[in-house]
């Protein structure tokens, strides 16, 4: 039987790492997948639609390499890097954030689109695959500048590419001098997720943690309500909503039963794209609002009033308050 003084001296023993890692890379490579599937649970967004991602989440991974050594992993997704328009000022401040997470890191992890890439280099892909490849090929550049030996390659996707492929790939991205090591994952099914991992404790600076070992992300609650409720409007929506819509928590009260009273907005753009979230007899919006209220209701833990309302603001992007409120930079 382990006495006290056995134990005591046991956590004495146990050294603790803790430390930043930024997921890069480009639009839609599957960053967003793989902070969820290092932290163990979801804390950032997912859509099939590009540039998902607006601005720098923490999720908190709590991961152990070897015995007696635990690591604390704020991992920082950020947005897509992508070329964005001079005159778009929403664009050119996500890639801003998401070169500060790089540059702020102990550790850098680029997410490639595998599959995309490899069609792309063998020009048999599409106009997508050409932008990713032109997005990977820039986040590449940029990691060269910054020659900090401490960027890890994470070739996404595996399931869906042939072996032989993937070690051309590899062989594609060792000549450039720039990783320190290469990974093969699968985000989604979790493949060389835990290799990837401990690779990053081990890279982790010996620390005490920067957070509780129980909180899994660092985003305020009002913002983590929109963008679950902007999650569905992407998801449902997806081929007739643009890119360009947003979601905004207006007011957040606690009722005296415990529930909480949460009332959003969607702005969009246009007055053709109002009757689109709406949909016939409100049937769109209310199912966006099931949806929303029910994975609210999951991560809070208690029960949710939703209320959901359409406005039309074709200037939001302009909006400075908005930026200052997920952390992005308006002047830019």
């Amino acid at each position: 039987m382990t006495n006290i003084t056995e134990t005591n001296v046991e956590e004495k023993r146990m050294k603790t790492r803790a430390g930043f890692t930024a997921i890069i890379g480009a639009p839609n490579a599957g960053k967003s997948t793989l902070v969820n599937a290092l932290v163990g649970e979801k804390v950032t967004i997912v859509t099939h639609k590009v540039q998902t991602t607006r601005f720098q989440i923490r999720g908190i991974a709590m991961l152990g390499d070897v015995k007696n050594e635990q690591a604390q992993i704020i991992l920082i997704d950020t947005p897509g890097i992508f070329k964005a328009k001079e005159t778009d000022r929403l664009s050119k401040s996500m890639v801003h954030a998401a070169w500060t997470g790089a540059d702020d890191a102990d550790a850098i992890v680029h997410v490639v689109d595998a599959p995309a890439l490899y069609r792309r280099l063998h020009a048999d892909g599409s106009a997508q695959d050409r932008l990713s490849v032109e997005d990977t090929e820039r986040v590449t550049a940029g990691l060269k500048l910054r020659n900090r030996g401490n960027s890890f390659l994470a070739l996404n996707k595996i399931d869906e590419i042939e072996r032989d492929k993937l070690l051309e790939l590899i062989a594609h991205f060792q000549a450039m001098d720039v990783y320190a090591e290469v990974f093969l994952i699968s985000a989604l099914n979790f493949d060389g997720v835990k290799d990837l991992g401990a690779a990053l404790s081990k890279a982790m600076p010996v620390s005490a943690y920067l957070y509780p070992p129980d909180q899994a992300a660092d985003i305020p609650s009002r913002l983590m309500a929109a963008e679950i409720t902007r999650e569905k409007l992407f998801l449902r929506l997806h081929d007739e909503l643009p890119y360009a819509s947003a979601v905004e928590t207006e007011s957040w009260k606690v009722q005296k039963d415990g529930s909480i009273r949460i009332g959003q907005v969607i702005y969009v753009r246009r007055d053709s794209q109002k009757p689109i979230v709406l949909g016939k007899n409100g049937r769109t919006i209310k199912d966006i609002g099931a949806q929303s209220r029910h994975e609210m209701q999951n991560w809070l833990g208690r029960k949710v009033h939703l209320f959901l309302f359409v406005k039309v603001r074709d200037n939001w992007q302009n909006d400075r308050a908005r930026y200052t409120e997920t952390g992005l930079e308006f002047d830019v």
